[in-house]
C-alpha cells in the first residue's frame, strides 16, 4: 500500500507539472482558460460528489463564505500563474512559484500563531536571491517574472487559509466550494465589466483541452491528494510537490523546444532553490524526531 501511495503521488505531482504544459498549448488568453478550467472543474467536482458518491454538499453560511474567499484567491492564482506563462514561458512561471516557501514562513506563523522559523527565513532569502538573478539574467521576460511572483502570494495566501479550515467539512466539499466560489465571482466580474462577450472567443480544441486540464490535472489530483493524507506522511507530500516544477521544466524543454530554452544561469538558480527547499524539509523532520 505504502509504493502503491508514493506512485500516486508521483503520478498527481507529475499531472500538476503537465499543468503548466497544458496552459502553453490552449490558445486562449488567462481570463478566458481559468473561467473555462474552473466552471468544468465544479461540474466535474459536483457529479463525483453529488451522484457518484452521493455525498451531502451542505455546508454552513458562515463556512461557505470562508471558502468563497479562499476560491477568489485561488482564481487570482491561477489567473496569474496562466498569464504568466502567456507572457513568458513555462519555466519562467514555474521557478516563481518557489517563493511560495518564502511567503508561507511569513504568513503561516501569523495565521496559525506561531513562532517564525529561522531555517525557512533563511532558505526564503536564499530563493529570493535566486530569483532576483534569473530576473537579471533573464530580464525580457519581467513581466512574466512579475505575474509569477504575484501567483506565489495569491497561492500562499489560499493554501494558508486552506489550513484553517481543514476538518470543517469533507475534503471534496472544501475543493468543490473554492473552485465554485472562484468562478462566481470571476463570472460576476467579467459581466460588470463587460467582458462577458469575450468567453464566447475560443475555439473547439481549446474547449477540449482546458476540460481535460479541469478533469485529469485539476479535479482528479486535488481529491487524490488528500485520499493519500491517510497513507503518506505530510513531510513526503511536500517534499514531493516540490517536483512540480522540475517536471514541468523538463517536460517544457522537450515539448515546446527553443521558446522554453533558458540561460544557464536560470538552471543553476532553479536548481539552488529546488535543493534549498528540500533541505529544509529535511532540517524539519530531524528537528521533529528530535522533540519526539
Amino acid at each position: 500500500m505504502q509504493k502503491l501511495a508514493l506512485f500516486r503521488l508521483h503520478l498527481i505531482v507529475f499531472l500538476w507539472g503537465f499543468t503548466a504544459i497544458l496552459g502553453k498549448m490552449i490558445t486562449a488568453n488567462a481570463q478566458i482558460l481559468v473561467f473555462y478550467r474552473m466552471l468544468f472543474a465544479a461540474i466535474f467536482l459536483f457529479v463525483f460528489i453529488r451522484i457518484i458518491k452521493k455525498e451531502s454538499i451542505k455546508v454552513s453560511k458562515k463556512l461557505f463564505f470562508q471558502l468563497s474567499a479562499i476560491g477568489f484567491f485561488m482564481a487570482l492564482h491561477w489567473l496569474c500563474f496562466f498569464y504568466s506563462i502567456k507572457v513568458s514561458n513555462v519555466s519562467i512561471a514555474l521557478s516563481c512559484l518557489s517563493l511560495s516557501t518564502l511567503f508561507a514562513a511569513i504568513l503561516e506563523p501569523l495565521v496559525f500563531k506561531r513562532k517564525i522559523d529561522v531555517s525557512e527565513v533563511v532558505m526564503g532569502i536564499v530563493i529570493v536571491a535566486c530569483i532576483l538573478l534569473i530576473f537579471k539574467t533573464e530580464f525580457q521576460y519581467k513581466e512574466g517574472i512579475f505575474f509569477g511572483i504575484l501567483c506565489a502570494v495569491f497561492g500562499t495566501i489560499f493554501s494558508v487559509f486552506n489550513g484553517k479550515l481543514f476538518g470543517k467539512t469533507s475534503p471534496g466539499n472544501i475543493i468543490f466550494y473554492e473552485i465554485f466560489s472562484g468562478w462566481f465571482i470571476l463570472a460576476v466580474f467579467y459581466l460588470l465589466s463587460g467582458q462577458i462577450f469575450q468567453i464566447n472567443e475560443i475555439n473547439y480544441r481549446d474547449l477540449a483541452l482546458i476540460c481535460l486540464l479541469a478533469g485529469v490535472f485539476t479535479a482528479y489530483p486535488m481529491l487524490e491528494s488528500v485520499k493519500l493524507m491517510k497513507y503518506i506522511s505530510p513531510f513526503t507530500l511536500i517534499l514531493t510537490v516540490n517536483l512540480e516544477p522540475v517536471y514541468g521544466i523538463i517536460l517544457a524543454f522537450f515539448i515546446f523546444g527553443e521558446s522554453e530554452h533558458m540561460s544557464p544561469i536560470f538552471y543553476v538558480a532553479s536548481l539552488v532553490m529546488i535543493l534549498a527547499i528540500v533541505a529544509n524539509a529535511l532540517i524539519k523532520t530531524r528537528k521533529q524526531k528530535t522533540i519526539n
